[in-house]
Parts: structure tokens; C-alpha cells; sequence
């Protein structure tokens, strides 16, 4: 893992690096000699490590004691483009200017990125945990909706490090549905009720799906990117306890 830059802004240090070619932010507390438990947060299609959502989620969970570790996935970001990503691409784009349904051809486009995603987060995360600000000891947590929990789930399936989890915005696919009986962790997972690309009955089942005895169905109406204030600050205080920070904004 090499660090390429280093920036501090509202206490908040964020330095970006590149491992096995794979470019990434490390997010981690400033003004603190304590170690920190780690998540793994992961943007959704469209978006990179640096996209506004990423960086305030990123924030949110330095305030509350917990450094982030955000990737670019695969064919986002900085990252080049395959052939098959072009065609895929092309073909979603085409389908939603007709105005036809996409939600089957996204899904099988979101498992081919989580095949490339995984073994990279697993390596980057084999790195992340031997830096002397990152607590080994507690856990780790996960972060990620809409295409980052079409990946994120087949990491913490995957995963043992992994010891708590907020997905959403997601519907069911039989790939995601064998992944996520191997998700026993407890975990949270947020539906938009008006989601306008994820139909409810499919979210439902995605969340139905979930081995995990601790879990809690968040629902909120809106659309797709709606997900309201609250759930999302209730989410970082959901992995500070979690992961032993103690009470939000506390450590």
C-alpha cells in the first residue's frame, strides 16, 4: 500500500493511496493517538471513494471514533473501463432512455463487479489493519448501499472480520439471496418505500433473506437517494456500538 496525499479538513484526515492498483482513501480521526475500529465503506454505481456521499459518511463515522476505508470499485472512479464494462454500460443507459425496466440486466452487471470487488476489499483490508491507527482487536464494520451493498453483502458473506453491517437499496437476486444467508452478523439494511429502482417486494425479500438473528428493517418513504437524515446518523451510532466505540460522539 503506497500514500500518495494527505488532507485534514473539520477533523477529519483523509490520505489517499493505491494498492495493487487500486486507488483508495484511508479516513481516519484527527487530534487522536487512539486506534480506531475500521469500516468499509462502499459508494454506489456511478459514484467514486471521493463523491459527496462517501465523504460525509466518511465524516460522520470519524466523529462518532471510526476510521473509513473507501475504494473506487471496479470500472468507477479513476479506474479504467473493460470492453464489458462499456457494453454493459451502454446497454443500461440505452434501456432507461426507453424507458424500459433495468433492474435485472444492473443486477447481473453489480455481481460481475462484486466477482472483481471482493478480493480486492479483502486485500486492501489485510493492509488497513496493520497500521498502527487501526484497532485490529474489535472488529470490523461494513457501509455500503445500492451497488456497494450488491458488493458489500458478498464481502461479509466472505468475510470474518466483518462484525457488523448497514446495507439498503438493494433488491433481491438469487446471487445476492445465497450470499446473504451467509450474513450472520447483526446489520441494519434501509428501503426507500418509493424507490423508483428497487422495487419494494424485492427489497423486502433482500432483506428476508439475511441469516443474521439481529436485524432491523429501516423504511423510509422517498425515492432512491431519499434516505432520510436520521437513518443515516442512527446507522453510524448503529456501528460505533458495534464496534466498541462506546456512545456516539463519546470517544
Amino acid at each position: 500500500m503506497r500514500f500518495l496525499s494527505e488532507t485534514t479538513t473539520n477533523g477529519v484526515t483523509g490520505r489517499d493511496f493505491i494498492h495493487d492498483g487500486v486507488p483508495g482513501v484511508l479516513w481516519t480521526p484527527s487530534g487522536t493517538d487512539a486506534p480506531s475500529p475500521l469500516v468499509l465503506g462502499a459508494h454506489g454505481g456511478g459514484q467514486h471513494k471521493r463523491a459527496p456521499r462517501s465523504v460525509d459518511h466518511a465524516a460522520r463515522c470519524a466523529a462518532a471514533g471510526m476510521a473509513v476505508v473507501t475504494l473506487d470499485a471496479p470500472a468507477h472512479g479513476e479506474r479504467p473501463r473493460t470492453a464489458e464494462d462499456e457494453r454493459a454500460v451502454a446497454e443500461i443507459r440505452a434501456r432507461v432512455a426507453a424507458g424500459q425496466d433495468v433492474g435485472e440486466l444492473v443486477a447481473e452487471y453489480n455481481a460481475s463487479l462484486a466477482r472483481r470487488a471482493v478480493p480486492e476489499w479483502r486485500s486492501v483490508l489485510d493492509e488497513v489493519l496493520e497500521l498502527p491507527e487501526i484497532s485490529s482487536g474489535g472488529g470490523v464494520g461494513f457501509w455500503g448501499m445500492s451497488m456497494g451493498s450488491a458488493i458489500g453483502i458478498e464481502l461479509v458473506a466472505a468475510e470474518p472480520r466483518v462484525l457488523a453491517a448497514v446495507f439498503g437499496l438493494v433488491g433481491r437476486t438469487e446471487q445476492l439471496a445465497r450470499a446473504a444467508a451467509g450474513v450472520t452478523v447483526p446489520m441494519r439494511f434501509l428501503l426507500q418505500w418509493d424507490d423508483q429502482l428497487i422495487a419494494r417486494e424485492a427489497g423486502l425479500a433482500m432483506f428476508d433473506a439475511f441469516a443474521s438473528r439481529e436485524k432491523t428493517l429501516h423504511a423510509s418513504p422517498g425515492g432512491h437517494g431519499d434516505v432520510p437524515e436520521g437513518e443515516i446518523g442512527s446507522a453510524v451510532a448503529f456501528l460505533a456500538e458495534r464496534l466498541g466505540v462506546g456512545r456516539l460522539g463519546t470517544e
